[in-house]
């Protein structure tokens, strides 16, 4: 499964353009109870596709409902700030 990146609300990502990733995939990481989207980078600088095309490549918070073998199985995915400045919206515990 493909899941797309359907939104990004993280202004200073450097794969933000005009609230969409155009990262080629991110990856979820974090600590327990929390979604962190690890892709995030704050450097000023402008990066990534010229097309918005996003997906989650993998995701290692094998809590998360929508984590089979470590690959997002939601039919989309939200990122924007939460506990961290970058965190996956639509993570769920299982």
């Amino acid at each position: 499964m493909d899941t797309k990146v359907t939104e990004c609300s993280v202004e200073n990502c450097s794969f933000n353009d005009h609230t969409h990733c155009n990262a080629s995939g991110i990856t979820i990481a974090g600590a327990s109870e929390h979604a962190q989207c690890a892709t995030f980078i704050d450097i000023g600088v402008s990066g990534g596709l010229p097309k918005v095309l996003a997906s989650v490549g993998a995701c290692q918070r094998t809590e998360c409902a929508h984590n089979d073998h470590l690959m997002c199985n939601a039919p989309q995915v939200k990122v924007g700030p939460g506990a961290d400045v970058a965190d996956c919206l639509t993570y769920e515990h299982k």
